[in-house]
C-alpha cells in the first residue's frame, strides 16, 4: 500500500441501526418502557432518519419554513402558501389541504 493510499472514511448521514418505531406503552417504572435505555444505544444527530433526505425533502422543508414564517398554521393556509411561492407537489400539481396531509403521512413513514 503506497503512502497516499490511506483508507477513506465514509460519511453516513442517517442511522442505519435505527430501531423500528413502536407505539408508546404506558409504564410507571422509569427506563422500563419501549424507550431505549440511556447508554445502551449510540445516539446520532440524525437518529430519527431511516435514510438521508432527498433533494425534494430538503426543498419541501425549506418551502414549509418560508410558509410558516408568514404565519400559516392551518393545513389549507400552508397549502395556499406553498402554491403562492410556486412550490408544487411531486407531480407538479397545486397543493390542497388533502394532498398536503397525504404528503405528510407519506414522508412520516
Amino acid at each position: 500500500m503506497a503512502t497516499n493510499d490511506a483508507p477513506r472514511e465514509a460519511t453516513v448521514n442517517f442511522n442505519p441501526s435505527l430501531k423500528p418505531w413502536l407505539a408508546p406503552q404506558p409504564n410507571n417504572v422509569a427506563g422500563k418502557g419501549v424507550i431505549e435505555k440511556p447508554g445502551e444505544t449510540e445516539n446520532f444527530i440524525w437518529q430519527t432518519r431511516k435514510a438521508e433526505p432527498t433533494q425534494y425533502e430538503n426543498d419541501f422543508g425549506d418551502a414549509l419554513e418560508r410558509v410558516f414564517d408568514t404565519g400559516a398554521v392551518e393545513l389549507d393556509q400552508v397549502a395556499n402558501g406553498l402554491n403562492g411561492i410556486g412550490f408544487r407537489t411531486p407531480e407538479g400539481a397545486a397543493w390542497t389541504g388533502e394532498r398536503l396531509a397525504a404528503e405528510f403521512r407519506t414522508l412520516a413513514d
